[in-house]
């Protein structure tokens, strides 16, 4: 069963759609503060459509238009993060949030009780809330 085009992404499955080794991804999550997809417990990663985005925007800068690590990092301090993400949705069909937040999609467990289905929503919304925090706390560092 294909997944929903909003559903987040394991990174074996972002490696696959953006067509990155799993390796790469976790490289440039070091490299640049924009990647950030949500760690649940673990540190298992999932990946936003937004982040999917973002990993297609670098790869084309780095791999077909001949940027540096730091001509992207440049690219995404001069013109903002929507801007970055053109190059991997040029047609423009995942929505970003503004520059710094993160945005949160949450899908309830199916079959669970109500009880279950608000504290998912309650803990989604606070790691989003972490990995926005976290994202510009980067920044001011």
């Amino acid at each position: 069963m294909a997944k929903s085009p909003n559903a987040f992404r394991t990174i074996s499955e972002a490696a696959e759609e953006v067509g990155a080794p799993q390796h790469v991804l976790r490289f440039w999550e070091t490299k640049f503060v924009f990647l950030t997809p949500l760690k649940r417990a673990g540190g298992r990663r999932f990946y936003r459509p937004q982040d999917i985005v973002l990993l297609k925007a670098v790869k084309r800068l780095l791999h077909a238009e001949g940027l540096t690590i730091k001509g992207v990092q440049r690219l995404h301090k001069e013109q903002g993060l929507k801007r970055l993400a053109h190059y991997g949705d040029p047609d423009g069909a995942v929505v970003f949030e503004p520059e710094g937040a993160a945005p949160v999609t949450v899908t309830p467990a199916p079959a669970a009780g109500p009880s279950s289905i608000r504290l998912r929503q309650v803990l989604a919304e606070l790691e989003g809330a972490r990995a926005r925090l976290d994202a510009v706390l980067s920044r001011s560092a």
